[in-house]
């Protein structure tokens, strides 16, 4: 190899390590905004003035980021079925509450009292949820309603 071409691979390391790192710096930076745009303030998305209470059934709880998602069937006062998606705290919070996967099976009857969604939808903010038995268990949520 001539002193030349030598010189010239010498270069290039540096250059492909410094691409290699902007490349790793704009992907943090990508998933970090991906991150603070998906997590929400409490008041962009709930009516802490008002005051939504549901009984029902279990459908469903996710564990998942930012907040875990607590989903019910809730019987209303005509009668009809509604299922309802009830926002608590991230999966770490809970975890820390004691809760597991196993905590609430579906079809287990409930009570929940928050604060519901600006936009209408069947959404709520809540705290807690109460059992028929009386029995109360956090959920992690803002706790401005309960």
């Amino acid at each position: 190899m001539n002193s030349f071409s030598e010189g010239q691979n010498k270069g290039a390391k540096p250059m492909r390590k410094k691409t290699m790192n902007a490349v790793a710096v704009i992907a943090v930076l990508i998933a970090t905004a991906v991150t603070v745009s998906a997590h929400h303030s409490f008041s962009a998305e709930f009516d802490g003035s008002k005051t939504v209470t549901i009984e029902g059934k279990v459908f469903k709880m996710d564990f998942v980021n930012p907040h875990s998602w607590l989903y019910i069937d809730a019987v209303m006062p005509d009668g009809k079925t509604e299922r309802w998606a009830v926002e608590g705290g991230s999966p770490n919070v809970m975890f820390r509450l004691g809760w597991t996967r196993e905590t609430l099976p579906i079809g287990t009857r409930v009570k929940v009292r928050g604060a519901p969604a600006k936009d209408g939808s069947k959404r709520m903010n809540s705290g807690g949820i109460e059992f028929p038995d009386g029995k109360k268990l956090e959920l992690g949520g803002t706790k401005r309603t309960e």
